[in-house]
């Protein structure tokens, strides 16, 4: 079966694979020239952490997302299994105890355990929440491995292409459309969720996993970003607005505060990358495969996007070619 996908984010390359992997003929269209200049899922945090993100989703993000860390390990290698830390100042310890209520698979960890996960954390916090089956991924440094992968078993990549009038003919049997918030124009209950991130870089502190600082206001992320000695993803906003490549001063300013609140040393760290983008999300912020004028949509993903491409791609597959082809390869 030969299967055109439209766009090279994570959800279009992660669909690519599992098609490739089952004995499908595909190529990838993607319209920016450069393999991240467009795609959203550069600014992404990484973050393989289904249960965390029970706090604020629905069950099936952490049951569809829970694939997400083997599926990943198993095809890049810039995954880190380290679990994920959740902290909250004295004052804000209520919202520690509500985050705990709204996830699972977590252990209690008092200071001594903290200074242990984190010994620059030391006695900066007494209690905290730890997800020791989570994992972290660096983002550009993962779908660059994937592309990479793909070439190599086969798979075409034609960049500059605008993708939208692609369809099934005498080239290719099906398309795949995982456009994200450019497939609003087929799409129109996508919405625009807009997440503004930093990239920081600093010697004076060290994580080992990534850290969620809770506030009632801004829930901060921070996110090692492994092989890059120093540097750090700083995020993230969730705001409804379809703008996208301008970070507003307010958002620099909570993330940068929140930041020093979890550690001074952030007040002195080199600002590496500032970015912005529009994630696409359906009005319950869930995922959608769906049949339109003979193409298969995968979108919706919002900011789940490298914790679920790998479960919506396994589905698209099972849709594109169908139960029977599963065993057939």
């Amino acid at each position: 079966m030969r299967v055109t996908v439209i766009g090279a984010g994570v959800a279009g390359l992660a669909c690519a694979t599992v098609l490739a992997e089952r004995g499908a003929e595909v190529e990838v269209i993607e319209r920016s020239p450069d393999l991240l200049a467009d795609a959203c899922s550069r600014h992404a945090g990484g973050m393989l952490a289904p249960w965390c993100e029970l706090e604020s989703a629905e069950e099936p993000v952490a049951r569809l997302g829970a694939e997400a860390i083997d599926w990943w390990e198993a095809r890049v290698r810039e995954v880190w299994r380290q679990g994920s830390l959740v902290l909250a100042p004295p004052r804000d310890r209520a919202e520690l105890d509500r985050f705990a209520r709204r996830t699972e698979r977590f252990a209690r960890v008092g200071g001594e355990e903290i200074a242990e996960l984190e010994p620059d954390l030391a006695e900066r916090f007494c209690a905290g929440l730890l997800f020791a089956e989570e994992a972290h991924l660096c983002p550009r440094c993962a779908l660059k491995s994937l592309a990479q992968r793909l070439r190599e078993m086969g798979v075409a990549f034609r960049h500059g292409v605008d993708g939208r009038e692609a369809g099934a003919g005498a080239s290719t049997d099906l398309v795949i459309d995982c456009r994200g918030f450019a497939a609003r124009d087929s799409l129109p209950e996508l919405r625009g969720v807009k997440g503004e991130m930093l990239l920081v870089r600093t010697r004076d502190v060290a994580l080992n996993r990534p850290v969620r600082l809770l506030h009632p206001r801004i829930p901060l992320y921070i996110v090692p970003r492994g092989a890059e000695d120093g540097l750090y993803m700083v995020g993230a906003t969730m705001i409804e607005s379809a703008e996208r490549d301008r970070i507003t001063a307010r958002s620099m300013v909570e993330l940068l505060n929140a930041a020093y609140a979890l550690h001074p040393a952030f007040a002195e760290a080199e600002i590496v990358d500032i970015g912005a983008d529009v994630r696409p999300a359906f009005p319950d912020n869930m995922p959608r495969l769906c049949w339109r004028n003979g193409r298969l949509y995968v979108n919706g993903l919002y900011r789940h996007g490298f914790l679920l491409a790998p479960a919506l791609a396994r589905m698209a597959a099972d849709a594109a070619l169908g139960k029977e082809a599963l065993y057939a390869h």
